[in-house]
């Protein structure tokens, strides 16, 4: 007898008196938890979002659409990035006030060719304010997960508040299971056994979000 026999063989002899179930796994489990921490105004939504990515390090800024390539070009080149990562749907307009080379994301780039360029402009599927998190689901204007990942400096335009939920059960309903779904709290970072923080080791070392509003009388970048 093998490992795998004898392994399969203790699961088998440890269910021999549990009923058999056919309960669908949607109606399994009891999903009667809370749906959202407080009951908070869309605006008050929005500000525990910038709050919470700020605490996970990550830059934030604020403006409007017609604000949005002015703010762009000012990143790219307070970063001295000389060129950029661009998803093959992204807004042209957004990237229209700079001079950064603009790289295309194709099948053919490689980790290593992806590593040469400074920066990488994305949008994102949804943003989680409790959690201060950015989702991307690989849609045209995000690109595939790699150039989100080797880049050192990652930028995402998050529009609010259409994009931003509370929390992350609100989250799963919107988001498409099946879609390739990249989970980002602030910049890269990991800790070892002596809680030396290190960032940039699993992605960009650097993480700027642009919370994009587009109404006329709303506050301009900051």
């Amino acid at each position: 007898m093998n490992s795998r026999d004898l392994i399969l063989g203790r699961v088998r002899r440890a269910l021999a008196d549990v009923p058999r179930d056919d309960t669908p796994y949607d109606q399994a489990v009891d999903r009667d938890y809370l749906r959202e921490h407080g009951n908070r105004s869309v605006e008050e939504t929005v500000e525990l979002l910038a709050e919470n990515l700020a605490d996970y390090r990550a830059i934030v800024h604020r403006c409007t659409d017609d604000e949005l390539p002015a703010l762009l070009a000012g990143i790219l080149a307070g970063h001295g990035s000389a060129s950029v990562a661009v998803p093959p749907g992204l807004d042209e307009r957004w990237l229209s006030a700079t001079d950064a080379v603009r790289v295309p994301d194709r099948g053919e780039s490689t980790p290593y060719d992806l590593d040469q360029v400074d920066s990488v402009v994305t949008a994102c599927a949804l943003a989680v304010a409790e959690t201060g998190t950015i989702v991307l689901d690989g849609s045209p204007d995000q690109g595939r997960r790699r150039i989100t990942l080797v880049p050192d400096h990652h930028v995402c335009v998050v529009r609010v508040p259409d994009q931003v939920v509370s929390s992350v059960p609100q989250a799963l309903e919107l988001l498409d299971p099946a879609r390739p779904l990249t989970w980002i709290s602030g910049p890269s970072a990991t800790s070892d056994i002596e809680l030396d923080r290190v960032e940039g080791v699993h992605g960009p070392r650097t993480l700027e979000v642009v919370l994009v509003s587009g109404g006329a009388d709303d506050p301009g970048c900051r």
